[in-house]
């Protein structure tokens, strides 16, 4: 199998000449492929057989440890102007990024097959999603692929009818952590990694295609590319409502994108349509529309029991690829808080000892494909994409912002997403537990300068007056003793019934400086356990933080300089003044 499509196989061409491998591969997606694939991996011991009667088909990938996150800190945008990456990248000029790059790739596939695999970014019939080809010299990368792309002959025709796609060019390289770097270079539609396996940084369909290259793309075209998760919720009269929601990895998304309905919101079914990116186009008739571009999930498995997301937990016992987990005597996958089970053999494949550290890695992963979700929608397919209610930003904060708040307009909108801050966790390399700007929840993975990026989420108020409202919610504030004052998890419905009764009209709110909340008793906190004082500190606005946060943003956004919109800083101001004018 090759390609029709000469300007595909000339850059094929010039990649194994570059790499130099034993093979090439060109991947049709087939399940006797991807057989043949694992049975490999099982022979040189890259993936391990788990226990098969309790597993079916799962099996567990130990990574370097050396390399079990993403690379922010090597992770680059290459454009010819610097001022296109902006201060929220790393910038390399695009001729010394490729030379840097061409020494490490020069002869790295000697002795090794180098898999071309053509691949689809979202519903393959929808006008919405964009193709891509990455080649790489891991079978994992491979296998992984296929669960989270549409992958194989049916994106390659898609490919070549279109004649465009982005370019992916991956290696392990020797999994040296000197000689690891990942370069995108957008105007170019490019993609290279070199020296990980990790997914985030290997998996180049996923962070590097679908949120840094997709992003430089949505704006060129007119849509938005995001770090949201996508979850329809169905009420017991059949309203039905999409709402996207953008988190920081590891900060509740999954397990609001599979939320269960609690006993006491009886009636309610809950559909994912996403956790982890969203695609978002206009319609003919203003509305906002999302695919989620990815068709499986790649996501952080310690925490994950059945009472936490029952339907993840559910989905992983079978057909799924476990990497950095730990496993029980018998052979099951186990990491901490699975709440069944215990470790005998740590991340590792050291015998476990609880001196040494967890027994799973802190940020170990699953993949399986998105139809194994018992809430999975099949709308997940449809290529118009679903219709958008809201718009919801969120991080964790133990203090400082209420549970939910409601932002103004589209343009007061835009400044809380550009205002998000979060805890940092164990998804990325360095400090865990650090407060941090992440605007959008896209900090990692913005394609270019997040002014121009904020300038374009703002002309979208003068594309169409059907835009879906904007909210943040914190399902994260404690006491002074560090307990979490909201339930969490299933109970979460209830504040996004508060959202979508807004969007809809049926409730009122209070007006604060930083939005509308909640009025008395508009959360239904009925049959939860919630002293009426604990709920008054949830939705509680305390100015004085709130101005020193307004301080802190407005410090940010000025790091920006002249590219900043003046919407936003006229939009920020507003904020500044109304806070003043009560404290």
């Amino acid at each position: 199998m090759t390609t029709k499509l000469k300007s595909l196989q000339d850059w094929v061409d010039s990649v194994a000449k570059l790499t130099q491998p034993e093979d090439i591969h060109w991947c049709n997606g087939s399940e006797a492929e991807n057989k043949r694939l694992i049975n490999q991996m099982n022979r040189s011991g890259d993936l391990l057989p788990l226990n098969q009667d309790h597993y079916p088909n799962c099996y567990l990938h130990r990574s370097s440890p050396s390399d079990v996150a993403r690379v922010e800190h090597l992770t680059y945008i290459c454009t010819e102007d610097e001022e296109q990456a902006g201060p929220n990248n790393l910038w390399m000029s695009p001729a010394d990024a490729h030379a840097k790059m061409d020494a490490f790739f020069d002869g790295c596939m000697q002795g090794r097959t180098m898999y071309v695999i053509p691949y689809c970014m979202g519903p393959l019939a929808s006008p919405y999603a964009r193709c891509g080809v990455e080649v790489t010299d891991s079978p994992y990368v491979v296998a992984n692929m296929r669960i989270m792309t549409r992958m194989g002959t049916a994106a390659l025709e898609r490919i070549e009818s279109e004649g465009s796609f982005v370019k992916g060019l991956h290696s392990i390289g020797e999994l040296d952590p000197d000689r690891r770097f990942i370069m995108h270079f957008p105007e170019d539609l490019l993609i290279q990694s070199f020296g990980s396996g990790y997914g985030g940084n290997a998996l180049l369909g996923k962070k590097c295609h679908a949120l840094r290259i997709a992003s430089w793309q949505a704006r060129q075209e007119g849509w938005l590319a995001e770090h949201m998760l996508i979850v329809g919720l169905e009420s017991p009269e059949g309203e039905t409502h999409y709402v996207a929601c953008a988190f920081p990895s590891a900060c509740g998304k999954t397990n609001l994108a599979m939320l269960i309905p609690p006993e006491s919101q009886a009636g309610w079914k809950v559909w994912t349509l996403g956790d982890d990116i969203a695609w978002l186009h206009l319609d003919a008739n203003g509305q906002l529309r999302a695919i989620n571009p990815e068709s499986g999930y790649f996501g952080v498995v310690p925490g994950t029991n059945a009472k936490t997301n029952k339907n993840a937990y559910d989905m992983i016992t079978s057909e799924t690829i476990f990497t950095n987990v730990a496993t029980t005597e018998d052979n099951l996958p186990w990491w901490e808080d699975k709440k069944v089970g215990s470790p005998a053999f740590d991340w590792q494949g050291n015998k476990y000892d609880p001196d040494t550290g967890p027994a799973a890695h802190p940020n170990s992963r699953f993949t399986v494909a998105a139809t194994n979700n018992p809430c999975y929608s099949e709308l997940s397919e449809a290529p118009e994409g679903v219709p958008i209610s809201a718009l919801v930003f969120g991080g964790r904060r133990k203090e400082l912002a209420p549970l939910v708040y409601e932002a103004k307009n589209w343009r007061h909108g835009v400044l809380v997403g550009a205002g998000v801050a979060s805890e940092t966790t164990a998804a990325a390399t360095g400090q865990v537990g650090v407060v941090r700007r992440d605007p959008m929840a896209m900090q990692p993975f913005c394609g270019y300068n997040f002014a121009d990026y904020w300038a374009h989420w703002l002309s979208f108020a003068d594309k169409s007056d059907n835009l879906p409202g904007i909210f943040h919610v914190n399902w994260f504030r404690q006491d002074q003793n560090g307990k979490f004052l909201w339930p969490g998890f299933g109970e979460n419905l209830r504040v996004l019934r508060w959202i979508i009764d807004r969007c809809e009209k049926r409730v009122g709110a209070k007006e604060t400086p930083i939005g509308f909340l909640p009025e008395s008793h508009g959360i239904d906190t009925q049959d939860l356990d919630l002293d009426p004082a604990v709920m008054d500190a949830l939705l509680a606005v305390d100015n004085k933080q709130w101005l020193d946060e307004m301080e802190s943003v407005g410090e940010y956004l000025g790091s920006f300089g002249n590219r900043l919109p003046e919407e936003l800083q006229f939009e920020h101001d507003q904020v500044m003044q109304e806070l003043r004018k009560i404290s």
